[in-house]
């Protein structure tokens, strides 16, 4: 990016929301026009945000935890012949009660914490459910003939205490989270239209939408600003914007009678990872309406019905906290050796930090063993590495060939930067020949439509290392967009298990 007016500054906006929070004027008043009126009090970039709307999964799980532990307590403290001596007629009932309460806490949704949500209608409707889960726990203990009445007076007394001190937490979290803009959309709109200056002015009344810029082809007889928010370039400039990380959707503001310009936008903006959509208006305004209560209404993630994204989302994040954990501990020993011996090997830092594409267009530092000459460290990969580059230490080639020098991004995927199966990260301007590598293929940038990872369907087909043509670019590409296009559970673990096997046994890839 260049430092153009129409750029925007991420590390600015946040510099300028704390001085609107604090009550202080912005220093420079043309770049507060320039921000426009939608400027957010915190900038969280996808996959912050996609955190903040997977935290429903969270409460379920530690809700269903709790759950547990206050019935085997139960269990324990109110069972005097002991839990091994214990009737079926005793034990079975509570065990059931909680199994309906946890299952009807899911079933109908309460997970949801709409923008709507009445606290003490919440907590209401969890009581209810214990008391259904309880008045299930009696009923079967009297029809298998148990008789211990104070373990069924006494468990559903602790399981609301525990669970409304828990919910009472869920809801505070879910208050600051919208308080923060977590759960607040961010939208760029293409085109400079009165159906953009429609959209910006009612976004404007509800404030539960931030439309945080606009982009139009018409660059020479465009506005600087639309309603207050600043028109940042055309749609050419839109495709590698430093906003593209902190935007949820793009909406076009275009007439949908003008069909080949809409035909047009949607294809090259169908490049990018953030989510395309047409606004359709009316003349009175009413699917206007309707569509912005739809981009306002950002939900958190479902946990009822079909599998959809987010569920997929926090499955693979809580693989990569459990396995990602595990091997870090037991690396731990293997990567301070290998530290010590690049530190020995050559002059220079035992770590080579590389600035990489992540989720969203997210800007990340990558973590890696140095495996080159410290003088010939290079940052945006704009020379790639071939067959006995001179720029490779004698135990950088250990390293790159066995993948071991990728072992400290066990770190990134901890932090929830990248995870442990996806596409390899690239470096920011990074090259192919003498062009940048993301301007060689139309589909680019769909890579970046899930967390980088530290192998990949691509790495395991024979698609890695440097890339030195055109056509590997493309292969890279297909392969990288079919694994974000089936990704699951199973795939994912698939490629752990034949990830060692594959790389070791490949000799002939340069690395």
């Amino acid at each position: 990016m260049t430092g153009s007016t129409s750029e925007l500054d991420a590390a600015g906006l946040q510099a300028l929301a704390r001085a609107s929070l604090s009550g202080e004027a912005p220093a420079d008043e043309a770049a507060a026009h320039k921000r426009g009126p939608f400027r957010p009090g915190v900038w969280l970039n996808a996959r912050e945000r996609a955190r903040a709307r997977l935290s429903v999964h969270y409460f379920h799980a530690i809700d269903m935890l709790v759950v547990t532990v206050v019935t085997l307590l139960s269990l324990f403290l109110l069972t005097p012949q002991g839990l091994g001596q214990a009737s079926v007629g005793n034990v079975l009932p509570v065990g059931l009660g909680a199994v309906v309460t946890l299952g009807l806490m899911r079933s109908i949704d309460i997970y949801r914490f709409g923008r709507d949500t009445s606290g003490i209608m919440h907590l209401g409707t969890v009581g209810a459910l214990v008391m259904v889960g309880s008045l299930v726990a009696v009923a079967t203990g009297l029809a298998l003939g148990g008789t211990n009445y104070t373990l069924w007076l006494v468990w559903p007394a602790l399981m609301i205490v525990s669970l409304y001190g828990l919910h009472l937490c869920w809801l505070e979290l879910i208050r600051r989270m919208r308080t923060t803009g977590a759960l607040t959309p961010n939208v760029v709109l293409v085109g400079a239209t009165r159906h953009a200056e429609a959209m910006i002015r009612e976004a404007m009344q509800r404030r539960d939408l931030n439309i945080i810029g606009v982009f139009d082809d018409r660059m020479a007889r465009s506005p600087k600003a639309v309603e207050g928010v600043p028109v940042l370039g055309d749609s050419e400039a839109l495709m590698s914007h430093r906003i593209l990380p902190y935007v949820d959707r793009v909406v076009l503001a275009i007439d949908p009678k003008a069909e080949e310009r809409v035909r047009d936008l949607t294809r090259r903006l169908g490049a990018l990872p953030n989510p395309v959509s047409l606004l359709v208006d009316s003349a009175d305004g009413k699917l206007r309406a309707a569509a912005m209560e739809r981009l306002a209404r950002t939900r958190l993630a479902r946990l009822n019905g079909p599998v959809d994204d987010d569920r997929r989302a926090f499955n693979k994040r809580l693989q990569d906290m459990i396995v990602g954990g595990i091997a870090l501990i037991l690396l731990m020993p293997v990567m301070a050796v290998i530290a010590v011996l690049v530190k020995i090997d050559s002059p220079g830092p035992a770590f080579f930090r590389q600035r990489r594409h992540g989720f969203n267009h997210e800007e990340i530092v990558v973590w890696k063993f140095r495996t080159m000459k410290q003088e010939a460290a290079d940052a945006t990969a704009s020379r790639q590495v071939t067959h006995d580059d001179d720029r490779i230490t004698r135990l950088g080639k250990i390293l790159r060939s066995t993948s071991l020098d990728e072992l400290p991004q066990l770190l990134n995927v901890l932090k929830g930067e990248m995870s442990l199966v996806g596409p390899r990260p690239h470096a920011i301007g990074m090259k192919t020949g003498q062009i940048e590598s993301a301007r060689l293929v139309a589909d680019y940038a769909h890579r970046h439509r899930i967390k980088p990872g530290m192998t990949g369907w691509a790495a395991i087909k024979g698609s890695r290392g440097p890339l030195h043509t055109a056509q590997d670019v493309r292969r890279r590409v297909q392969l990288d967009v079919e694994y974000v296009e089936r990704q699951s559970f199973w795939m994912d673990l698939w490629i752990m298990i034949v990830t060692v096997p594959v790389l070791l046994g490949d000799r002939l890839a340069v690395r």
